[in-house]
C-alpha cells in the first residue's frame, strides 16, 4: 500500500533517499542534493523541485503538474520508467540516459544538453527550448514536438518526428534511421553526416542543407530557399517548390518545380549519375554549360 506525502517540505541532502511506494502531493522539495536519489515506484503531483538531482537512479515515477526550477539541473539522469506530464522543467541537462521516458504536455523552457543518450523515448505536445536537446538519443518518437535550439538530435538513432516545428542550426546531424512527417524545419546545414533520412510532406528551409547524406528521401515536401543542397548525397527527392541551388550531388533523383542553378564543380562527381527533373522549367541548364 503507498503511503502519502501531503504538503511537505524537505531540505538536505538526500531527504527521501531510497524512497518506494509514495505518493506526494503539494510538497516542495527546497536546498539539498539529489533528495529522491534510487526512489522506486514514486508519484509526485502539484510538487516543486528548487535544487540539483532530484530523481536519480529511480525506478517506476510518475510526475504530474509538477515545476522543476532552474537550479533543479541534472534532474533526471539513470532513471527508468518514467512518465513527466503536465510540468514545466526549467532547468538545464535533464533526462541522461534514461529508458522508457515518456513526456506528454511538458514545456522545458531551459532545455539545453537535455535529454542525452536516453532510449525508448515518446514526446508527445513537448516545446523545447535550448542547444543541443536529444544527442545521443535512440527510439524516440515524438509527436507536435517544437524545438527552439541549435544542434538538435545530434548523434541520435531510430527517431519518429511527426506534426512538429523545428527551429535548429544543424540540426539532425550524424543520425540514422530518421523519419520527419507533416513537418517544418529551418535551420543551416540540416542533416549532415546521416543516413537513412526519410522526410514526408514537410517543408525545410536550409543553407547547405541536406549535404553528405547517405539515402536521404523526400517524399512531396518543399525546399523555401535553400541553396547548395544534396552537395555529396545520394537523393531520391520529390520537392514540390524550386530549390535554389543543386550541387554535386552523388548519385539518385532529384525532382523539383523548378532549379535555379545546378553546379557540379568536383571532378569527382558524375553528373549523369544523378536524375535530375524540373517540372516548370524546359530542359535542365548545368552552371558549366553558360
Amino acid at each position: 500500500m503507498s503511503k502519502e506525502v501531503r504538503e511537505g517540505f524537505f531540505e538536505g541532502e538526500r531527504s527521501l533517499f531510497q524512497a518506494s511506494g509514495l505518493k506526494i502531493y503539494d510538497t516542495v522539495f527546497g536546498f539539498g542534493e539529489s533528495p529522491l536519489k534510487e526512489g522506486r515506484d514514486i508519484e509526485l503531483y502539484n510538487t516543486i523541485f528548487e535544487w540539483k538531482y532530484p530523481l536519480w537512479y529511480s525506478k517506476n515515477v510518475k510526475v504530474k503538474d509538477c515545476t522543476l526550477f532552474n537550479d533543479a539541473r541534472a534532474g533526471v539522469w539513470y532513471t527508468e520508467n518514467a512518465e513527466f506530464s503536465d510540468c514545466v522543467i526549467d532547468a538545464p541537462k535533464t533526462f541522461r540516459r534514461c529508458r522508457a521516458l515518456a513526456l506528454a504536455n511538458v514545456d522545458l523552457t531551459s532545455a539545453a544538453e537535455t535529454l542525452w543518450n536516453c532510449e525508448n523515448v515518446t514526446l508527445q505536445n513537448v516545446s523545447v527550448k535550448g542547444t543541443y536537446f536529444g544527442m545521443g538519443s535512440a527510439d524516440v518518437t515524438a509527436d507536435n514536438l517544437r524545438i527552439t535550439g541549435d544542434y538538435c538530435f545530434d548523434g541520435g538513432k531510430n527517431i519518429t518526428v511527426k506534426n512538429s516545428r523545428i527551429i535548429s542550426k544543424d540540426a539532425f546531424w550524424n543520425c540514422e534511421n530518421v523519419t520527419v512527417e507533416n513537418s517544418f524545419v529551418s535551420g543551416e546545414y540540416f542533416g549532415w553526416n546521416s543516413k537513412n533520412v526519410t522526410l514526408i510532406n514537410c517543408t525545410v528551409e536550409s543553407e547547405q542543407g541536406l549535404c553528405y547524406m547517405d539515402n536521404v528521401v523526400m517524399k512531396n515536401c518543399k525546399l523555401i530557399h535553400t541553396n547548395l543542397a544534396f552537395e555529396y548525397s545520394t537523393a531520391d527527392a520529390d520537392i514540390k517548390s524550386n530549390i535554389e541551388s543543386v550541387k554535386n550531388p552523388v548519385s539518385g533523383r532529384i525532382t523539383a518545380d523548378s532549379i535555379g542553378e545546378i553546379i557540379f564543380d568536383n571532378p569527382c562527381m558524375n553528373k549523369n549519375d544523378t536524375e535530375i527533373t524540373v517540372r516548370n522549367q524546359e530542359g535542365v541548364r548545368y552552371d558549366n554549360e553558360r
